[in-house]
């Protein structure tokens, strides 16, 4: 298995491949698709896209959590976390290697 990450130039790349678009265009594009992602998730709303999954945020609650090198009892704050389910079109793709 190939451990390459997919980068913001390779998805403009893609597009200006797939797409016909110019360099510029493309990059935009998915500048634009990200910043549209991003907004929509730190109002709060949840983001599903089709086929592939969907991206929400959780609020996690206080806590009390251990620091694992004295033992002594430390409270964790309050935070959002970012959550990604992978549609079952997803997970059977990378089931089946396609």
């Amino acid at each position: 298995m190939d451990n390459r990450t997919i980068t913001r130039a390779d998805l403009a790349e893609a597009v200006y491949e797939q797409v016909g678009l110019s360099r510029n265009e493309s990059a935009d594009l998915v500048e634009a698709v990200i910043d549209e992602i991003s907004d929509d998730l730190v109002k709060g709303e949840g983001v599903k896209i089709s086929s592939f999954g969907s991206f929400s945020v959780r609020e996690k609650g206080e806590r009390i959590g251990r620091n694992p090198k004295t033992g002594i009892e430390v409270p964790i704050s309050p935070r959002k976390v970012l959550v990604f389910r992978a549609s079952h079109v997803l997970k059977d793709r990378i089931n089946s290697g396609e």
